[in-house]
């Protein structure tokens, strides 16, 4: 999950080296936690957040097939 996460967003940056993903197991969830470059901030959350709801769908769908709850947060 961690590396389609890595992949997708160094696909949208154009930093793509300071992309970092952090897992963080919570009760029920796992959070993953993409840090990017002030600059890429924009283009990871896209308009109105449609880019980052578009991760957020894509994340989920993969999680589907594992049984877990999954969840995107975008830190700058």
């Amino acid at each position: 999950m961690k590396d389609l996460i890595l992949f997708l967003t160094r696909s949208l940056v154009d930093y793509p080296d300071q992309v970092e993903v952090r897992e963080v197991e919570e009760e029920r969830i796992t959070i993953y936690e993409v840090k990017v470059a002030p600059e890429d901030v924009g283009k990871v959350i896209g308009k109105q957040g449609r880019v980052v709801r578009a991760l957020r769908t894509v994340v989920k769908a993969a999680a589907v097939r594992t049984g877990k709850r999954v969840g995107l947060e975008v830190l700058s």
